[in-house]
């Protein structure tokens, strides 16, 4: 599914990963872990003014067309005031300001609230969530962000090209290839129906993906709850691992669409926030869109198993 370059260096090893399907690209060096660059997390955590505290979030936040917001749980979700999206709806997801820890029902509550919003926007659907500021979030507050556009994303774009692709030129489906190669494989990490493993390929660091039995969002339903098993069970991966700030997209085709594509959910950790600002994407990400990573997929996988 992937092939494999590697080149020595000073130091150790240098590797040239690149997916198949898609013509995805990354480097690899682990000695970079050296650098030590993911210090002790800093997060001020002042909740002045915070658009989405309670006392302000029905204040200041836009309402739907029928004038209400969706409430489950904790979570209170509503249409971005500054889209940049067709269709962009957020879930604040739990009360308090900030929490290190998410508890099950409040990641339920917050997919169910995203499904509800983005199942009447037609177009090609990703829920998606930034978290603290060196992930790229706004505000610390925990918050999800559902897309729905008439064009897939890049990546999506790439995915269901090559899926269907593959399935016309090999007779069988892409994600269930992938699936029987990953489970015999070191960066395999658990599950069944939804199936999680470090990504042999990764476009972030620790990227770990969970491929979904659906495509659509219109599905995604009777799989919340595991899906938010699967969520937590990485972030507490990543926690061992001492980092807190990451990424998470989850991918869905368009209602009625049949490309061979599966939905799946990619987590990416990023570095602690930091004084000094020192960020873990560069030149090599947002201008050659090609990541240099530090952790080898397969060590990924052995760590989650050594630690349970």
């Amino acid at each position: 599914m992937f092939s494999l370059r590697e080149v020595p260096t000073a130091k150790g090893i240098l590797q040239y990963r690149e997916e198949h399907l898609t013509g995805l690209t990354c480097r690899i060096s682990p000695d970079r872990l050296n650098r030590h660059i993911d210090h002790v997390s800093y997060i001020p955590i002042n909740s002045d003014s915070c658009p989405f505290c309670r006392e302000n979030v029905f204040s200041v936040t836009p309402t739907f067309h029928n004038g209400n917001r969706i409430i489950r749980g904790e979570s209170v979700t509503f249409p971005n005031l500054f889209p940049f999206g067709e269709g962009h709806v957020v879930t604040v997801i739990t009360r308090e300001h900030f929490v290190q820890t998410f508890t099950h029902q409040q990641i339920v509550d917050a997919l169910f609230s995203q499904i509800e919003a983005l199942q009447h926007i037609d177009g090609y659907p990703s829920i998606n969530w930034n978290f603290l500021p060196s992930a790229g979030a706004s505000l610390i507050h925990p918050h999800m962000q559902g897309l729905s556009d008439s064009r897939p994303s890049r990546i999506v774009d790439q995915y269901l090209r090559a899926s269907q692709q593959y399935r016309n030129e090999h007779t069988r489906n892409y994600w269930e290839a992938v699936m029987m190669e990953e489970k015999v494989s070191e960066r395999y990490l658990f599950g069944d129906e939804i199936f999680w493993s470090a990504h042999a390929v990764p476009v972030g660091e620790r990227e770990v993906r969970g491929i979904l039995p659906i495509s659509s969002l219109g599905d995604m339903a009777d799989h919340v709850d595991l899906l938010a098993h699967g969520i937590l069970e990485i972030l507490s991966l990543y926690r061992k691992l001492c980092t807190y700030a990451f990424n998470m997209s989850i991918f869905f085709d368009k209602k009625g669409e049949d490309n061979g594509f599966c939905a799946f959910c990619s987590i990416i950790s990023r570095i602690n926030p930091n004084p000094s600002s020192t960020s873990d994407s560069a030149f090599m990400e947002r201008l050659h869109l090609e990541p240099v990573i530090l952790t080898l997929p397969e060590d990924l996988g052995k760590y989650y198993r050594n630690e349970k």
